[in-house]
């Protein structure tokens, strides 16, 4: 297993660039599903001083867990009030100007193992805007899944 930082950490920046040449994301991060200790590890970040990649925050079961983790799809809000029920952090995501979201489940042998987390400003992510982000994830998801396993040992 390729455990190379420089490697990983260029498999994650080049699926933010894809990102931002599909429509971008003022803020980006990748996180990691660890489903045996309850928690979400933040991988990569746009923003390391807001959202460190040593954050992690508790798992919970609600409708964005059952929506993105179980059912394996992705979980569009364009207002605060769409996100601000399953995010407790909305307030800082605000102030960083960020008013919509879109979490992109990453699966590995059909299972969620991560998801790509884009926030952006009020209603930027539109039909088209959520299938040209999806379709820059499926593009990377190989070197995504290589970095995201490199991590999990």
């Amino acid at each position: 297993m390729d455990k190379n930082p420089r490697r990983l950490a260029s498999a994650y920046a080049s699926l933010h660039r894809a990102v931002e040449a599909a429509g971008g994301a003022r803020l980006f991060t990748v996180t990691t599903v660890d489903r045996t200790a309850g928690l979400a590890r933040r991988t990569y970040t746009s923003h390391p001083a807001e959202y460190p990649v040593t954050g992690t925050k508790p798992m919970t079961q609600d409708g964005w867990s059952r929506h993105v983790l179980d059912q394996g799809q992705s979980f569009v809000a364009n207002t605060t009030p769409e996100f601000a029920l399953y995010f407790g952090d909305h307030a800082l995501i605000n102030a960083l100007g960020c008013e919509a979201a879109l979490n992109i489940p990453v699966k590995d042998a059909g299972v969620v193992v991560a998801t790509v987390n884009l926030l952006d400003r009020k209603g930027h992510y539109t039909p088209a805007r959520v299938a040209a982000m999806e379709a820059a994830v499926d593009a990377h998801l190989p070197d995504l899944l290589t970095a995201l396993r490199a991590e999990r040992f």
